[in-house]
């Protein structure tokens, strides 16, 4: 392991993840010329001897114990709360009301501000206070504003968030009282990103956007990891995950590849299952439909405010993780989120998000398509907690 003082070796380049043209890292970058995301790419070849399972061994129980796969490369710039390793819950009696041999959720809700946002916005932060930026910005549908606003503080960089009006009030509370710059608007995530753009073009602000810079994604991958080291070194056989912006099912995508390349695993994956609400299903949409990107879904509407992305930048991305691994995509009706959400709650003491409701939703359905099978181990992602959704009551639900 490196030492403390020494550098890590960060990125070896940055990649264009439609044309592969080649990029410089150390710079400030958002799209590639060709408006797609861009991956970083590392050295593994180089590490390959000496960043092993073994090597994890007595790390802290952090994201960070991935540095060797992480573009910071000065640790005066990591800007931690404490982020990543949550628990892998191992939840027999949902399994057996699924009718499947195993399976786990995987409790991202238990991060610092309570969701899976802060693996991104971390990592995200934690690069652009290395080159450079000073002041930070980002459109929200809610979690992302609040992690932002967390690790901007912990960095001591401003952050401007601006997220729809009808944002839970948990987090709206959590954005004030974390010091960001908080702007309402009454429209979509969509929107709000007009706006950052228009604000960061004129006033400087760098755009932490999901997959609109490169660092997101590298936070995110670490889940992919993290299921690695907590299965004793294997990986499930299905992945179900709610999908917005889609970055975490992106991020493990490219974690099993690094993976690979590094020795860890063989060719084989997990599937891949994207979950999205029945009213905001761009990514079922094409899927069904065999197309390569999934254009904007009209009229996006759900409790769930993680999946009310009517596009996303990195659809291609998802799309072809989902149909590489055999897995596929799914909606469901934001009603049974929330059955699901105290059914899960009940059989495995957690308070999950919507967004969790709807990983566990989709499995029936799954089963029923034949996509999952009675002898898989599953895990379900909860991407964050509970709490921040009360108050919030599903689309067209029956009582309303």
């Amino acid at each position: 392991m490196p030492s403390a003082t020494s550098p890590l070796p960060g990125a070896a380049f940055l990649q264009c993840t439609a044309t592969d043209e080649i990029f410089d890292s150390e710079q400030l970058i958002g799209l590639s010329p060709a408006g797609k995301p861009l991956f970083a790419r590392y050295d593994l070849v180089a590490l390959r001897d000496r960043f092993t399972p073994g090597a994890l061994v007595g790390r802290a129980p952090t994201l960070w114990r991935y540095e060797e796969v992480l573009p910071v490369r000065d640790r005066a710039f990591r800007v931690t709360l404490g982020e990543g390793f949550t628990p892998l819950v191992d939840s027999p009696r949902l399994a057996r009301r699924f009718g499947v041999r195993r399976l786990w959720v995987k409790d991202e809700g238990q991060n610092p501000t309570g969701s899976f946002k802060d693996r991104g916005l971390c990592m995200a932060v934690s690069r652009a206070f290395e080159l450079g930026a000073r002041e930070l910005a980002i459109p929200s549908a809610g979690n992302a504003a609040g992690s932002s606003a967390a690790y901007g503080a912990a960095a001591g960089l401003p952050v401007h968030v601006v997220v729809p009006e009808d944002t839970p009030l948990p987090i709206l509370a959590e954005i004030r009282a974390l010091g960001a710059d908080l702007a309402l608007l009454d429209g979509l995530i969509s929107d709000c990103g007009r706006v950052v753009r228009q604000r960061c073009d004129e006033d400087g602000w760098w755009d932490l956007s999901t997959l609109k810079e490169p660092y997101r994604v590298e936070g995110k991958k670490t889940m992919g990891y993290e299921l690695f080291e907590q299965l004793g070194g294997r990986l499930p056989d299905a992945i179900v995950y709610p999908t917005g912006g889609g970055t975490g099912l992106i991020g493990m995508w490219k974690a099993f590849g690094e993976m690979e390349e590094l020795g860890w695993i063989g060719s084989a994956r997990p599937r891949m299952f994207s979950v999205q609400s029945t009213g905001c299903a761009p990514m079922v949409r094409a899927w069904e439909e065999g197309r390569e990107e999934a254009g904007t879904w009209e009229d996006a509407v759900t409790y769930a405010a993680g999946l009310r992305v009517p596009g996303a930048v990195g659809d291609f991305l998802i799309l072809r993780a989902i149909r590489e691994s055999e897995g596929g995509a799914v909606a469901v009706p934001d009603a049974e989120m929330e059955e699901w959400v105290e059914t899960m709650g009940a059989d495995t003491g957690i308070f999950a998000a919507p967004e969790g409701g709807a990983t566990a939703a989709a499995v029936p359905r799954l089963m029923e398509m034949g996509l999952i099978g009675a002898n898989d181990e599953v895990v379900l992602f909860n991407t964050g907690s509970g709490l921040k959704y009360v108050g919030m009551e599903p689309v067209g639900r029956s009582d309303q």
